[in-house]
């Protein structure tokens, strides 16, 4: 899969989310390998936006695998799991992460 087409896939998987009542949330992703590329996902004012930026002001910053990321998408690879192995990495927030996670797994 390439870069542009997870961010597309992303993107699809958040419309129709109603993220009303959420907390704020940034978490940029860092995917890794031939296709990789970064990307935020931001939760604000009941909105998630999905932009192939950095973001400075991050909640936390997650580094995984283009295939795992897939895998985690697709909810065949749970997110604490791949942290305890080492197939994601967090740096900032990791209690934000855990709330990403939870937010793709609603997908």
């Amino acid at each position: 899969m390439t870069f542009d087409a997870l961010l597309t896939k992303v993107r699809n998987m958040a419309q129709g989310y109603d993220a009303t009542g959420r907390d704020f949330l940034a978490v940029q992703l860092n995917i890794t390998g031939n296709d990789g590329g970064v990307f935020y996902v931001e939760v604000k004012d009941g909105r998630i936006n999905i932009e192939p930026y950095e973001y400075i002001d991050r909640n936390c910053a997650i580094t995984i695998s283009m295939t795992n990321f897939n895998k985690l998408l697709d909810g065949k690879l749970d997110a604490v799991a791949a942290y305890s192995i080492g197939k994601l990495k967090v740096d900032g927030d990791l209690g934000k992460a855990l709330e990403f996670s939870e937010l793709i797994k609603k997908k």
